[in-house]
């Protein structure tokens, strides 16, 4: 066994908070926030407001929870939401879309999971009482389980202007919109001016223990307020968390670049691997994706045997594997990562077929 720590590249929800988030939350000031009397809270609420230039914002537990809140919002049951195919909304999160909101997802499938206004307009319902009704449009950038790809915001536009002329409302899922910021060199404002509402992750690439944050109408996060209330989220001292979560929202954005550039040299390391199918170009963001078909062994197979030499992965599908950089993994994680995947992927031969 190795005698380094481990390289975990499964998400970037695996961030420890920083000494100065640590600092923050040891030091937060504090009060009952059901109550609405947590002055750090507050805080970070109205300063995640200003950055997005949005009416008001909520601090939630978990992403999950700010898009369920936004389709309970925006969609009344028995309702359908437009989304991509592998949307986080769609795979990942129970079901509650239907289970909570008595929603329908209608997913579709998009090159690189972005969605373009000629792939949305056929799957609008025509308005007849007895079909379920289109309510909502759902997209996510970046798009997790497409390799971190990002909606140029040309794209992203054009759906939202088109929806708005079609009443319709569009929810933005950007639990990594800070890393499609950085990519785009244009600020998470500018990209997300035009969605109705937004949700983003203070716990994955930011670094926070915990937190998300939803943006939008001040009625609209009124509502969401009470609505957060009933699925059990009023928290009372919740100003320990929101101490971390400012300073990952003020601080953690300037140094994104770095985990993009980590991910762009860990997918052309990958490419030189043989069994490996990966186009570097496409990694945009700080996730990678990766096709191991030609090795002729499952993804779960060979991430079991990387996890033995403590580089820990998961698989996106039976035949890919889904690598995630972030602010606790260097060039030198990266580097092992990537001799520990040459000696791993080349080190047994599949099983003979006969």
């Amino acid at each position: 066994m190795s005698a380094f720590p481990p390289v975990d590249l499964r998400s970037d929800t695996v961030t420890k908070p920083t000494p100065a988030m640590r600092k923050a939350m040891a030091e937060a000031d504090v009060g009952d926030d059901v109550y609405g009397e947590d002055p750090t809270i507050n805080r970070l609420q109205k300063r995640a407001a200003e950055i997005f230039d949005k009416e008001a914002a909520l601090w939630v537990p978990t992403g999950c929870m700010g898009n369920l809140l936004a389709i309970k919002g925006w969609a009344p049951p028995t309702s359908e939401v437009i989304c991509e195919l592998q949307a986080h909304i769609n795979l990942y999160e129970l079901a509650s879309i239907s289970a909570i909101a008595g929603c329908v997802p209608r997913p579709a499938p998009a090159p690189e999971g972005i969605l373009t206004w000629d792939l949305i307009e056929p799957l609008i319902r025509p308005k007849i009482y007895y079909d379920s009704q289109t309510a909502l449009i759902a997209l996510e950038n970046t798009n997790n389980m497409r390799g971190g790809t990002v909606y140029p915001k040309e794209m992203s536009d054009d759906i939202c202007d088109h929806a708005h002329a079609a009443k319709l409302k569009v929810h933005l899922d950007g639990a990594r919109i800070f890393n499609a910021a950085v990519a785009l060199g244009r600020s998470v404002a500018d990209l997300t001016r035009k969605f109705d509402s937004v949700m983003f992750c203070l716990s994955k690439a930011l670094g926070a223990p915990a937190g998300s944050m939803l943006l939008g109408p001040r009625d609209f996060i009124e509502k969401a307020h009470i609505g957060r209330k009933l699925l059990g989220g009023g928290m009372r001292q919740v100003g320990v968390l929101a101490a971390s979560g400012l300073i990952a929202l003020e601080e953690t954005p300037k140094i994104l670049h770095r985990d993009h550039e980590n991910a762009r040299c860990l997918a052309e390391g990958l490419a030189k691997i043989g069994g490996v199918k990966i186009d570097p170009k496409k990694v945009a963001t700080n996730i990678v994706i990766f096709d191991v078909t030609q090795t002729h062994r499952t993804a779960d197979d060979i991430c079991n045997d990387l996890a033995k030499h403590k580089i820990l992965c998961g698989s996106s599908d039976k035949y890919a594997i889904r690598m995630v950089t972030h602010y606790d993994v260097d060039r030198a994680g990266i580097n092992r990562a990537l001799e520990t995947a040459a000696d791993v992927i080349g080190a047994r031969k599949p099983a003979a077929v006969y």
